[in-house]
């Protein structure tokens, strides 16, 4: 595919609010950055900017280089589009980011949470390990997990959606149908509700928590041992070495981590004494972009594989 090996890998990352280019040496040097926020207006404008941006990138770095792109959604079997992602990004589902961005080389894509997965292990939290459990604990709670070295997909691209395991059977159904789900558990969304509409953002009720109120702590706590439970139901599941937290109710910090692990200690199943680390994910905003930059720099090297050998992170 090319004369020379890659010398950049460029990810990027497709949000509702904002599109982020990042490009990278190989050795995960950053060589330069770009950004647009996405639309305003709900049309396809958002396609021509993200061409756009991925161009002013591309010609600042060095050449060749292969592009990586992360955005919402579950992605197609051949690794090439978003294959579903309703309601939101008009024009992204069955986009071809190949053709698109008018490119020769592959252009793996992928959902954003398995990207940031991906980035976590590249230059993050989770640097080097090859059994990770992602959690993104935010409005809703996200997920992707590695096994072996493999990103799970699964049958039709939902592997990963951790925020969607059932707590409760006998709870309220989630977006997904998951009674009782974790999500609804811990996710800002439902706090107003959990909270009898006391709260309305995590970072308040954690603020007053701090500040010793026991309506607070009992509302947190409660959230948090939810958590606790659905990792070590997951972690008996996929058995993972480490478990990176991101989202913006990770910066709740010790105030969220001191009782996750004390809860874990509780709960979680540690056969030899072995027990899983619990750390906070590092790569914050930029995690997605670095994540579809490596899914570039992991293509690039199976281009000279056996095509029966290829596989797709």
């Amino acid at each position: 595919m090319f004369a020379t090996a890659p010398k950049s890998f460029i990810g990027l990352d497709v949000g509702g609010t904002n599109i982020k280019v990042l490009a990278f040496n190989s050795d995960g040097t950053i060589i330069n950055e770009d950004g647009m926020t996405t639309s305003e207006d709900g049309t396809q404008v958002w396609l021509e900017r993200a061409r756009t941006v991925v161009r002013r990138v591309t010609s600042r770095c060095p050449t060749p280089a292969m592009v990586g792109v992360a955005a919402p959604g579950l992605p197609a079997r051949d690794g090439r589009a978003i294959a579903f992602m309703p309601g939101r990004l008009p024009g992204l589902e069955g986009l071809n980011w190949q053709q698109w961005l008018e490119l020769e080389s592959p252009v793996p894509v992928l959902n954003d949470a398995r990207a940031a997965l991906l980035g976590e292990i590249w230059l993050g939290a989770a640097k080097g390990a090859t059994n990770v459990m992602l959690l993104t604990l935010g409005t809703g709670v996200g997920g992707a997990a590695m096994v072996d070295g493999q990103v799970l997909r699964g049958h039709t691209d939902r592997a990963g959606h951790l925020g969607h395991v059932s707590l409760n059977p006998d709870g309220p159904r989630d977006i997904t149908n998951t009674p009782g789900s974790l999500e609804d558990a811990i996710g800002e969304c439902t706090l107003p509700a959990r909270s009898g509409g006391r709260f309305a953002s995590t970072r308040e009720l954690v603020a007053t928590y701090r500040a010793g109120s026991v309506e607070a702590g009992k509302i947190w706590l409660q959230s948090v041992r939810a958590l606790a439970a659905a990792i070590a139901g997951l972690v008996n599941v996929l058995d993972p070495e480490v478990v990176v937290i991101g989202g913006g109710i990770a910066d709740a910090d010790e105030a969220l981590f001191q009782p996750l692990r004390a809860a874990l200690d509780e709960f979680e199943w540690r056969p030899g004494g072995a027990r899983v680390r619990v750390v906070k994910a590092v790569l914050g905003r930029i995690a997605g972009a670095t994540g579809a930059a490596y899914a570039a720099k992991l293509a690039a090297s199976r281009l000279d594989e056996p095509v029966e050998s290829r596989h797709i992170a």
